[in-house]
């Protein structure tokens, strides 16, 4: 009986590390840039969704950085940033029909612009050119208190809709979203 115990008890011992090294390991192996989601409830059963992967800043400059000046960005890392709304939509006085995009910025250090493309189900890089926008609407900037490590996407609140934020380093981007 003390031996079957025994056997019992190192068979229990040796799971439990086996599950702890495990877990180790699969936290090693986590993303650098893990998935993240924003969403809006507009009202009547009406959404907005923003799946993304957020990078961190890890001591890296950002801005005008890592993420140059001018340039298209995926507004993320890894898959490419989709933007799916179950209502008509003005974005900065732009029309959007309810609908899915797919988000890419152009950012600068006074203002952003913000690109909602028709092409969906890409990988996050190349930008699939200008020919695929279906809008481009400007951004306003500001300068954040403290920096952000994660970038990070958010909806605010407003009477009548979510402002659409985005936020990395000291720079928050954001533009007005309201239902039509």
């Amino acid at each position: 009986m003390k031996r079957q115990f025994a056997v019992l008890a190192v068979a229990g011992l040796t799971l439990g590390l086996m599950a702890a090294l495990g877990s180790a390991q699969m936290d090693k192996g986590s993303k650098p840039s893990p998935p993240a989601k924003a969403t809006c409830a507009l009202g009547d059963g009406k959404t907005i969704t923003i799946d993304y992967s957020s990078p961190r800043a890890k001591g890296r400059k950002i801005f005008g950085g890592l993420v140059p000046y001018g340039e298209v960005w995926r507004a993320g890392a890894n898959e490419a940033t989709t933007f799916v709304t179950t209502a008509d939509l003005m974005v900065s006085g732009t029309h959007v029909p309810a609908g899915s995009y797919t988000l890419f910025a152009i950012p600068d250090k006074t203002k952003w612009t913000l690109i909602i493309s028709k092409k969906t189900g890409e990988w996050g890089i190349p930008y699939p050119g200008t020919d695929s926008d279906f809008a481009r609407v400007d951004m306003k900037v500001s300068t954040l208190p403290s920096a952000v490590e994660n970038f990070t996407i958010a909806f605010g609140k407003a009477p009548k809709g979510c402002p659409l934020m985005m936020e990395w380093e000291t720079t928050r981007a954001w533009v007005e979203i309201t239902k039509m």
